[in-house]
């Protein structure tokens, strides 16, 4: 690889900051930097604020753990934990930082990592206070729940208890009966000392598991209890999990201490809260009041444990931004100088990496200002290297060209200062997306889109948005070009949601007689001049309608990507020019040009001179041929003189740039490769041990082993898919024709079978189901999917047959040290 400070020289322009020029990019250097450690951090400061220079890792070897300010970089990550801390907090408490005033004070790194220590502890504190008293809050509100609900039980019981006892008391005043009690029951009810005491348990239990709660207390105590429930009317929050759930007081009455111990074991298994519960009515009215008064207590403590929390957090939210700022800089400093190496004296720091020649100055400024204001005594050293490495890629973009260049970057980053596709993708990319998609109403519905993006970017830039909408906003000047040129290839057509208008005049067409109310060509006549700009609106709905658009529409797509596939071509020559690589010049561009030509140029040819004379003559018949019989006399199919004789030129010429592209370069390089190594053989030997440090860097370069197979079989590889290559690539322009037709179509079947038909009932209810169809149909099918899909045709007509002709896009991108990248790259 040629050594690229001669390149630069080329590039070199006046003034701190070039014009934006896209077609080659930006010329790089290899720099490198010596740096005093007392400034290091300093200097890295205000070359991340200037955003121009790209370090190389010049400790690859080495671990993370084992890298000079790994322990800086330790601490920046737990300050980063913290302020995210904080930022959930501050979503849970729905405060916003954003929106909060900054205030600009400069801030010690020290002194903040003390501050976020210090209130991380107290945020962690309240917080922990905060739950303990929720929770307590949460039991005492079920505890509530169990006291009223429990005590509703035991109050109906005693009712029923108690007039149970009255009918007791009023049969044994009469006389016996088989009616009445037997004697010991008679007992047991007179004599309390003899009944059996019931234990019980009470609390809650979420509702979605109470049946099966009640199943398993039945099995585990063999039906020796007695189970009570009453739902609760709205769902509680369960101090556990602290999630809302419907749940239902239950009371269980047991015998003995064994069916205790199960239905205790029983309530911890289903997630059952128990609370303890008196029968004696006073004492359950005095723990409701108890209970009440505690509520209200802890209501008011949770109230200003939240308030004293929120305030905490607004104090954090006035700074979280600048706090959020210095952490992620220093953060990204520190990295950057880990792959720094220290000299052997550890007083310098050694950087190497690539910046933009114009950019030289500036970035010598930022050394120097750095050097000042950390009073170092001595300054940094700022040294140009020579390489044979490639450089990065760098092209300055604007919010207009970024997304066309990011089309071009999807499919590979441009080798260093090689022709650039995105410079006429800005223009070729909507408009041949246009031509699939052309219908100028369709367009203005896609430019009122784009326009309100396009006016409300300062706000949608701030927002996050959903991965649809953002790939929307991202290429809205690219959906803006898209739309202008569907406007312009609508008007050509005559479109308008499929409905021609005499926009430039009267049509050239008319009635010969008041018969021909149909709309065809029979009994039209041509009455005055052709129709200014576009398709006369007579051809619409005329029986030769899709005929004439068929062949209008194919043979502009083949004009139309000949044009292309020969602007590709013409931009291989220019890479070779600027590269100087006259083997391609000669050996590749020049029999390509003539290949293509010979073929598909002629046919272009043909189509104009058929357009332009009106012959009848038939194109398919005179290419077939052109190849099976050469010789042959064209016939009704001649379309000017010398036609013949062209044609066997142009065979000629087209079979003779095939070993012209094949046989030549791989000779010719074998050639120089045995030249520069027969020179190198004798040259003097260099004792200074910088010359043998640049030989051993350069070895690998200069000695390669040239493998000739290996070149031809490539260039073999290379003749063979440009051969065929013409054909398909020719043969895949036809989309163009292919999506318009059908794009065409659609449009005229939603018009004429869901707008016209609704139409012609008279019904003002059909009319309207109509309009609503036809508007859901428009925007769903024509005006997303199709957009979707004429842009993602147009994508690979640029990627694939345009690009494959020039283009290598094996570089690499210039990944600059940029405070500015930080935040995009965390987002």
């Amino acid at each position: 690889m040629g050594d690229y400070r001669g390149l630069n020289v080329r590039r070199d322009r006046g003034g701190c900051c070039p014009p934006m020029d896209l077609m080659r990019s930006e010329a790089m250097q290899l720099v490198r930097i010596i740096v005093p450690v007392e400034s290091a951090h300093l200097t890295l400061s205000y070359l991340g604020d200037l955003g121009l220079f790209q370090f190389k890792d010049l400790n690859a070897d080495k671990s993370p753990f084992q890298r000079t300010y790994a322990n800086q970089i330790k601490r920046c990550g737990e300050m980063a934990r913290k302020l995210r801390l904080f930022k959930e907090q501050m979503a849970k408490a729905g405060i916003s930082h954003s929106e909060m005033a900054m205030t600009q004070t400069r801030i010690d790194f020290d002194e903040m990592e003390i501050k976020l220590g210090e209130l991380e502890a107290e945020l962690i504190e309240v917080n922990s206070n905060n739950e303990k008293l929720q929770r307590s809050y949460n039991e005492l509100l079920e505890y509530m729940l169990v006291l009223k609900k429990a005590g509703e039980f035991f109050y109906s019981a005693q009712s029923s208890a108690t007039a149970q006892q009255r009918e007791i008391d009023a049969r044994q005043t009469g006389d016996g009966s088989l009616d009445s009690p037997l004697l010991l029951e008679q007992e047991m009810l007179t004599d309390p000392s003899k009944q059996v005491k019931l234990g019980f348990v009470s609390g809650l239990v979420p509702k979605e598991k109470a049946m099966a709660f009640e199943r398993i207390l039945f099995r585990a105590t063999r039906g020796n209890m007695y189970l009570r429930q009453a739902a609760v009317d709205d769902p509680v929050i369960d101090p556990i999990s602290r999630e809302k759930i419907a749940k239902n007081v239950f009371v269980v009455f047991y015998s003995g201490e064994r069916a205790k111990t199960k239905i205790l074991k029983i309530c911890e298994a289903f997630g059952a809260n128990r609370y303890p519960f008196t029968d004696d009515i006073g004492k359950q009215m005095q723990m409701i009041s108890e209970v009440s008064g505690k509520i209200t207590e802890l209501k008011t403590t949770i109230d200003l444990g939240t308030l004293h929390r929120d305030n905490i957090l607004k104090n954090i939210s006035y700074q979280f931004e600048q706090w959020n700022n210095l952490v992620r800089t220093e953060k990204a400093i520190y990295h950057t100088l880990n792959m720094l190496s220290l000299d052997v004296t550890k007083k310098c720091l050694v950087a190497e990496g690539w910046s933009p020649v114009f950019a030289t100055s500036q970035i010598q400024d930022a050394l120097q200002r750095a050097t000042y204001d950390s009073n170092s005594q001595v300054g940094s050293i700022f040294q140009v290297l020579h390489t044979k490495e490639s450089p990065p890629t760098y092209f300055q973009t604007n919010k207009f060209t970024s997304a066309f260049q990011e089309i071009v970057d999807a499919y590979g980053i441009a080798k260093y200062q090689e022709a650039n596709p995105g410079v006429y993708t800005i223009i070729t990319f909507p408009f041949l997306f246009a031509v699939m998609f052309g219908d100028w109403g369709h367009g203005m519905c896609l430019l009122l889109a784009t326009l309100m993006l396009i006016f409300r970017e300062k706000k949608l830039s701030s927002q996050k948005l959903g991965d649809i909408m953002e790939m929307m906003f991202g290429g809205r000047y690219v959906i803006l070009m898209m739309a202008l040129f569907s406007i312009y290839t609508g008007l050509i057509y005559n479109e308008f949601f499929s409905v021609p208008f005499e926009m430039f005049g009267q049509s050239a067409y008319a009635c010969r007689d008041p018969s021909c109310r149909d709309a065809t060509t029979e009994g039209l006549v041509k009455v005055r001049e052709a129709y200014q700009f576009g398709v006369d609106p007579k051809w619409h709905g005329s029986r030769s309608e899709l005929p004439f658009l068929n062949s209008l529409k194919m043979k502009m797509s083949i004009l139309l990507g000949v044009a292309q596939m020969n602007l590709g071509i013409i931009l291989s020559y220019f890479n070779a020019k600027f590269f100087s690589n006259s083997i391609n010049t000669w050996y590749q561009f020049i029999p390509q040009l003539i290949f293509l030509n010979s073929l598909f140029g002629y046919l272009s040819l043909l189509i104009i001179v058929k357009w332009c004379t009106g012959s009848q003559a038939d194109l398919y018949h005179v290419m077939i041929y052109m190849f099976l019989s050469p010789t042959d006399d064209l016939g009704e199919n001649q379309l000017f003189p010398g036609q013949k004789t062209l044609q066997l030129v142009l065979l000629f010429l087209a079979l003779v740039s095939v070993p012209w592209m094949l046989f030549p370069k791989p000779i010719l390089l074998k050639k120089q490769h045995n030249e520069r190594h027969q020179g190198q053989s004798y040259t003097m030997l260099h004792n200074t041990e910088e010359s043998l440090e640049i030989e051993e860097d350069h070895d690998s370069h200069d000695h390669e082993e040239f493998e000739f197979s290996e070149v031809f079989v490539h260039q073999l590889i290379h003749t063979i898919e440009f051969v065929l290559g013409a054909v398909s690539n020719t043969a895949s322009y036809l989309r163009l024709w292919a999506l318009s037709l059908a794009h065409s179509e659609l449009s005229s079947v939603f018009y004429e079978k869901v707008l016209l038909l609704a139409w012609g009932f008279n019904n003002i209810a059909i009319l309207i189901i109509g309009i609503v169809v036809f508007v859901c149909a428009t925007i769903g099918v024509l005006l997303v999917m199709e957009t979707l899909s004429a842009f993602l045709h147009a994508l690979r007509l640029h990627w694939v047959e345009f690009q494959n002709k020039f283009y290598e896009g094996d570089g690499y991108k210039f990944a600059p040290f940029a405070f500015a990248l930080l935040a995009d790259e965390e987002d």
